[in-house]
Formats: structure tokens, C-alpha cells, sequence
């Protein structure tokens, strides 16, 4: 995307002010600093740890990563919406048709304050929107049940809500790890000018039925 697709905006919190970027550069995130409150506790390991982890996607084709940032400059929140890998399943369905909102993150000391909303809302204003199918995959070996306090099952009702509000629906699938544990799930938004014949290959690949 070009710089012309950037958005920025700003939200007052308890904490402060925080400013949201949309299609942040490499270059972008470089000049931020990515401190400690995402690093490992020991009972969540998140995705993303590092800012390199951040940097790397941001370069990628069309990708979307989304920064929350105080004023100081230290990332507090991000999101990425990016293409799968050529080796992962839902790539199957056709070159450059999926796109995965990989993480939505916010730092423990800055939740509850409405950013998981505002950065999703911000991952998703995207100019290809109506033409890609945007999905999610979430794993409870991922969250922070330690940090959140709820149970698993609630957790997944939490993130159905999320992406419900952005016209996001629970899918079936038969893949391998979202199948490992009950509260695991699939979530997709089907753009409007998706074909009827991208519809029936996803449906197919959801369980892996030969194309």
C-alpha cells in the first residue's frame, strides 16, 4: 500500500494519550520503542515479542500493520492483517485471496481501555477489503488467560464478539490445531466482490477437500 492509505489518529485513555497508525513502514516501527511488557511471563508466550516481528510483516505486499504508541513513543498495542504463507492451508484457496489478521495485542497495563476495538477497526479499513477474504485463527495456546482472568471458553466469546462487530463469521473447519482444542476457532469476512468460485474453494479447503 501507499503512504496515501495511512491514517492516524489519537485516543485518550486513563493512561494517556495514545496515537493509532495504520500501514506503518519498517521504517516506521523502527523509530519505536518496543519495551518489556510484551515479552514472555510464564504462563503466555506472545506471537510477537519482538519488534522485529512487528518490522518484518510491515514490508510485506499489501500488508497492514497497526501501531498504538504513547506520546514517548513506546508501542503499546499493534495489529497485522498479511497474507498467509505459500505453505499454510488457507493459501490454497488462491494466490493473494486470503488475508489473516495475525495478532491483535494490546500491552497488560493498557487493556480495557477500548484499543483492541479502535486498532482492529484500523487493521481492517483497507482499500482491498471487498476484494480479499479476511480471516482469523484463534488459538488458546496463545492468549493470556493468566493476565485476562477468565476462563478459556469466555475468552473465546470475547474474540467472537471482537470480530462479529466487523462482520466476521465462526467458520467449520477440520484444521488440525484449531480441531486440538474446543475453544479454538475460525473466523472469516467475505468480501463483497468475492466470486461464487473463490466462495466454493474456501469451503473446500476449510476441510481439506481436493480442489
Amino acid at each position: 500500500m501507499t503512504p496515501t492509505h495511512q491514517k492516524k489518529t489519537f485516543v485518550h485513555t486513563t493512561r494517556g494519550r495514545v496515537s493509532l497508525s495504520s500501514f506503518c513502514s519498517p521504517e516506521d516501527i523502527e523509530t519505536l520503542a518496543f519495551k518489556r511488557a510484551f515479552g514472555k511471563h510464564p504462563h503466555y508466550n506472545p506471537i510477537v515479542s519482538t519488534k522485529e516481528s512487528l518490522i518484518r510483516p510491515a514490508g510485506g505486499s499489501d500488508a497492514n500493520v497497526t501501531i498504538a504508541a504513547t506520546d514517548d513513543g513506546d508501542i503499546v498495542g499493534f495489529g497485522i492483517l498479511t497474507y498467509p504463507a505459500p505453505g499454510e492451508r488457507w493459501h490454497r484457496v488462491g494466490n493473494q485471496i486470503m488475508m489473516e489478521v495475525a495478532v491483535i495485542e494490546i500491552s497488560r497495563p493498557w487493556r480495557s481501555m477500548g484499543l483492541s476495538a479502535k486498532i482492529l477497526s484500523m487493521v481492517l479499513d483497507h482499500p482491498l477489503v471487498e476484494d480479499r477474504i479476511f480471516y482469523m485463527v484463534g488459538y488458546s495456546w496463545t492468549w493470556d488467560m493468566e493476565g485476562s482472568k477468565m476462563a478459556t471458553m469466555d475468552y473465546r466469546e470475547m474474540m467472537i464478539h471482537l470480530f462479529s462487530s466487523f462482520d466476521f463469521k465462526v467458520l467449520q473447519t477440520n484444521e488440525p490445531n484449531v480441531m486440538l482444542r474446543p475453544e479454538n476457532l475460525f473466523m472469516a469476512r467475505i468480501g463483497r466482490n468475492i466470486s461464487d468460485d473463490v466462495r466454493r474453494r474456501l469451503k473446500m479447503v476449510q476441510f481439506n477437500m481436493d480442489l
